[in-house]
């Protein structure tokens, strides 16, 4: 049987995702256990599926579990089958997850959760390569690949004796780990637009974020990670729906309160910088870039226009300095227009500039003011 749902794809140009892509690749087709460390929200299932799409079980079903949400009662019974009148309630046959993943892949969530007298039953399982249903005085052969998860540290709950040694090292022949998204900040990007293309309201553009969001973005450590950045891209397309996200566009009630302190952080540390004084405008035939190199204080300068760009730094094929500084320029203008109502003397206020030299550079970047 064909699977239903094919893996979202692994989304990431950084080290570590080219790295856990790679060993993905390696492994896929091997029959041994599988077990993926990492946080929460870090993508374990994605990885699971993408195992499971990439190997030569991708015709068999790809079974999850997530053992931490089945009650204590029911856990055997889910994982193994049940037949009918095994227990109060059990009015029909039940075929379990192993048995539904024959030929497939077996994805067990969470396996830290586990009970003991369930781990136990597994160790048997695994070993045995055959169930047995609940009331059931036959076992079932199975031909399954278990890929586990957990975000618990399983060795230190083998030390605490919550977890038995002898499952662990059953489960843990094939080690794989999800890097934390802080981890992993240059992908931020790349998630970020495929997350707003994919969560988009039908018929608008989906949301865009400006510079100095990005790095507020970049800069927060998330510990929520990707499960947390894509309910925030979702939040901001209900709420802005087709709009571009800046420093000021959300309110902090609906950032989280880390988020918000970063926010508030960085944008004082630009605004402070008072990046379009520094740089007023000069004559196309002037070189652009001695005339910052040759500035008193170049350090800051160049501090600055990586904060307002989002850079880390600077990109081996280098950057049309002129074209990001007018660029710079406009974004700020177009915002303190917007926080003015389009009001040209409380704008310039703003930003301190003189009203005529903001009438001129609102006329030069074809903004509209009331």
């Amino acid at each position: 049987m064909s699977n239903e749902k094919k893996s979202t794809p692994i989304i990431g140009r950084g080290e570590a995702m080219r790295a856990l892509r790679g060993l993905i690749a390696t492994v896929a087709n091997a029959n041994a256990s599988v077990l993926i460390s990492g946080e929460s929200g870090t993508g374990k299932e994605l990885v699971a599926r993408a195992l499971h799409d990439e190997s030569d079980r991708a015709g068999g079903r790809f079974v999850p579990v997530n053992c931490a949400a089945i009650p204590r009662e029911l856990v055997e019974a889910e994982l193994f089958g049940h037949r009918k009148g095994a227990f109060t309630g059990a009015v029909t046959d039940r075929v379990g997850r192993f048995e539904l993943a024959h030929g497939g892949t077996l994805f067990l969530d969470e396996i830290g959760d586990l009970p003991l007298d369930i781990q136990v039953k597994l160790l048997r399982v695994l070993q045995e390569r055959s169930v047995d249903p609940v009331g059931s005085t036959k076992s079932v052969d199975i031909d399954v690949r278990v890929v586990s998860a957990s975000h618990r540290d399983l060795e230190a709950e083998v030390k605490a004796g919550r977890f038995r040694e002898d499952l662990y090292y059953r489960l843990n022949v094939l080690p794989l780990r999800t890097p934390g998204l802080r981890e992993r900040s240059e992908d931020i990007p790349e998630l970020v637009m495929h997350h707003a293309q994919r969560l988009s309201t039908k018929g608008r553009n989906a949301i865009r974020f400006s510079p100095d969001m990005m790095l507020a973005l970049k800069s927060y450590q998330w510990p929520g990670n990707v499960r947390e950045l894509i309910n925030l891209i979702d939040r901001f397309t209900a709420l802005f729906p087709g709009q571009e996200i800046g420093l000021r566009t959300v309110p902090a009630a609906m950032l989280p309160k880390g988020l918000a302190a970063l926010r508030d952080e960085l944008f004082g540390k630009i605004a402070s910088s008072n990046v379009m004084e520094l740089f007023p405008e000069v004559p196309d035939e002037v070189d652009m870039t001695h005339a910052v190199l040759e500035s008193e204080d170049d350090t800051s300068v160049q501090d600055i226009i990586m904060l307002a760009q989002g850079l880390d730094e600077l990109p081996a094929e280098g950057v049309s300095l002129k074209q990001r500084l007018a660029d710079i320029e406009r974004n700020y203008i177009a915002q303190a227009l917007d926080m003015s109502d389009g009001n040209v003397s409380k704008t310039a206020k703003l930003l301190s500039l003189q009203r005529t030299t903001l009438i001129e550079k609102i006329n030069k970047y074809d903004l509209r003011a009331a």
